[in-house]
């Protein structure tokens, strides 16, 4: 089973385009309306809707943190510094997540980008 994104509003548009390209089921924040949504209520907007959230917003890795310690359930989170990646291997390494991820696996997860180092 494949893996569906959702993308934080701070995500460039080329990598939803790209990832659609290649046939990754991805939905943008700006697309489901939820652009201006707080942090915590999009992460549970995200999960609502069964998806793993690719964000650059760093305020999610603490989110995360207090979510897992009182045992709130997300469906993950991929992080990566806005610098760190270029757009393609960001949808690269996106696409690889989707295609070959299990949504169970993602649960209460953080995966940080690059996969390898």
């Amino acid at each position: 089973m494949s893996i569906a994104l959702y993308l934080d509003h701070n995500v460039r548009r080329a990598v939803a385009a790209g990832l659609r390209q290649r046939g990754v089921d991805v939905v943008t924040a700006y697309e489901d309306g939820e652009a201006e949504l707080d942090d915590e209520p999009l992460l549970a907007r995200v999960a609502e809707l069964g998806r793993v959230f690719f964000t650059h917003d760093d305020d999610f890795l603490a989110i995360a943190d207090r979510w897992s310690a009182a045992k709130r359930p997300f469906s993950g989170i991929v992080y990566v510094h806005q610098y760190r990646l270029t757009v393609r291997r960001i949808i690269v390494e996106l696409e690889l997540i989707a295609k070959a991820g299990d949504p169970m696996d993602m649960q209460n997860r953080v995966e940080f980008l690059p996969l390898s180092r």
